[in-house]
């Protein structure tokens, strides 16, 4: 497993999604450009086709008596998209021992890798009662354990 340090708690890995989309009518504004707000639902699109790709999905968790709330999301705007953009989302899972689930995100033209936006977001365990979990729950560990990234 390739894995490249962000700093003393984070590390990049390989685990990577790619997935795509055509940008909708609905998504756009006045300005014929995609309304900000559109590209925090394309990395939650990224989010589901990773966790469809690696075993990691919402459901997964749920039957584990776990949620998975975004506590913290960023988005950084490079270029605009239009109507009918075709569009590569590509979804990094970011390892960390802290009890969360990092993904950064970069978002692309289909056919130009340069990114009309990045982004990072931070998801938290919590029991189907609500309580935080302060520790990484057991399923997340094995988990983890199959992709590599713990012995």
């Amino acid at each position: 497993m390739k894995r490249n340090k962000i700093d003393s708690f984070e590390t990049k890995t390989n685990l990577i999604n790619r997935t795509s989309i055509k940008v909708r009518f609905n998504e756009v504004d006045s300005l014929r450009i995609v309304w900000h707000g559109h590209y925090i639902k394309y990395f939650e699109d990224g989010r589901e086709a990773f966790g469809d790709q690696h075993g990691f999905g919402y459901l997964d968790f749920y039957e584990q008596q776990l949620l998975t709330p975004v506590v913290d999301i960023s988005c950084h705007y490079k270029k605009q998209l239009a109507y009918g953009d075709e569009v590569i989302i590509e979804t990094e899972f970011i390892d960390t021992q802290a009890a969360k689930i990092i993904f950064e995100y970069k978002v692309f033209k289909k056919g130009d890798e340069t990114p009309v936006a990045t982004g990072r977001s931070v998801q938290v365990f919590l029991s189907t009662d609500g309580e935080l979990l302060l520790t990484n729950p057991d399923f997340y560990i094995e988990w983890k354990k199959k992709q590599g990234l713990i012995e």
